[in-house]
């Protein structure tokens, strides 16, 4: 490939490095990802639940001196994962759910990686009741169009939209993109690998109690949640989420138990219309081809939503906002002491978000015949009692 292909790949905006609770923290600010591992992770249990962080949350736990960050900033900087992992969810359902032919290889390369995504968010609410939190869901719902949650990486605007090739690029790998990209034959940069290995380091050498107590168990997205018990298991919890979103040091294809290119990979091959392959020169999109696949054209939702939609669209955006907001109410209820149940009663109601979601994929907007509506994955207050 020529030098401008290999720089195609390239989202609007620098890529941020995965999503790692820590590692995005780091990449966020300019700071060296050393010094970012949880050294002072003791667990004792929550007296409350954690508020959302917000923006600019990122900045300020990076502001804390490394001998301060205790109990409460670890499970500051797990809140923020909780909003990160959820944030990635809604842009690749719509983009999943755009797709006509659900047969197709790019409809399966995006299930695979929703369900990913899914285990992901399961992951770090696990390891925040580890350490005596409890997740806060539904208050960390994003707002769409809107910048990443925590402050992470100025510039990555997150929106909702039909699977187009810029949605591909400047969301989809814009959320996956390591700090180095291995298709563009750059060096592996040593504080990815720093930063991991202090992370690790930090967990084995304070050894902080772990509580099983509240964390769940539970078949989520492809792959068996399960508590996280000891120091091995936060080890590979870790590596899981990092490698299954950007791969390693060495290859988008290492990661635990699959052959799937990493996320950031797998994105890379839709948009290129090529498989990842090794070469001669390092890995490039040279492989069997991958169509771009026939999409409903669903518009990205504008900043406030559809404005003056029509009366059936309105009730449809309803009855799916709706049943979003179930899904978030009972995730909440899940780690609030509801149980593996719970947990698998809101990834049954989350099923039910497809039906509202491609009718309203299939409606042409008034002003723009071309396009069609889509969900804006709005949180509706829950009724008072």
């Amino acid at each position: 490939m020529t030098d401008m292909s290999e720089e195609s790949d390239r989202p609007a905006v620098a890529p941020f490095k995965r999503r790692s609770f820590l590692a995005s923290a780091a990449l966020a600010t300019g700071t060296s990802a050393a010094v970012a591992g949880p050294a002072q992770a003791a667990a004792p249990p929550a007296s409350r639940p954690l508020a959302a962080p917000g923006a600019g949350a990122v900045a300020r736990l990076l502001a804390v001196p490394e001998a301060n960050r205790g109990a409460e900033w670890i499970r500051s900087a797990l809140q923020v994962a909780v909003e990160l992992e959820l944030a990635t969810i809604p842009p690749y359902l719509c983009g999943w759910w755009s797709v006509k032919d659900r047969g197709s290889e790019v409809a399966r390369m995006i299930r695979r990686i929703v369900g990913d995504e899914m285990y992901h968010l399961g992951i770090v609410c696990n390891l925040l009741v580890a350490v005596g939190g409890r997740p806060q869901i539904k208050a960390a719902a994003p707002v769409y169009p809107g910048p990443l949650p925590g402050g992470v990486r100025a510039g990555v605007t997150v929106y909702l939209s039909g699977l187009t090739k810029p949605f591909v690029r400047d969301v989809m790998m814009a959320i996956e993109a390591p700090e180095e990209s291995l298709v563009r034959s750059a060096r592996p940069s040593p504080t990815v690998g720093e930063f991991y290995d202090d992370l690790l380091k930090a967990f084995w050498a304070l050894r902080p109690e772990l509580t099983v107590r509240g964390q769940l168990s539970e078949y989520v997205g492809g792959d068996d949640l399960r508590p996280v018990e000891t120091l091995d298991d936060v080890e590979r919890a870790i590596e899981i989420i990092r490698e299954q979103g950007e791969g390693t040091a060495s290859s988008p294809y290492e990661s635990f138990e699959d052959d799937y290119p990493a996320h950031y990979y797998a994105f890379g091959e839709i948009y290129h219309g090529r498989e990842l392959r090794e070469t001669d020169d390092g890995w490039k999109y040279v492989g069997p081809p991958v169509p771009f696949p026939d999409v409903r054209p669903m518009a990205p939702v504008p900043a406030g939503g559809w404005p003056n939609p029509p009366l059936h669209v309105g009730r449809l955006l309803y009855r799916f906002d709706t049943i979003y907001s179930t899904v978030l109410d009972t995730l909440d209820a899940a780690w609030a002491g509801g149980g593996p149940r719970t947990l698998g009663a809101a990834v049954h109601t989350m099923r039910g978000l497809e039906g509202p979601a491609v009718e309203l994929m299939e409606i042409s907007i008034p002003y723009a015949p071309r396009s069609t509506y889509g969900p804006q994955f709005r949180a509706l207050r829950s009724p008072r009692r």
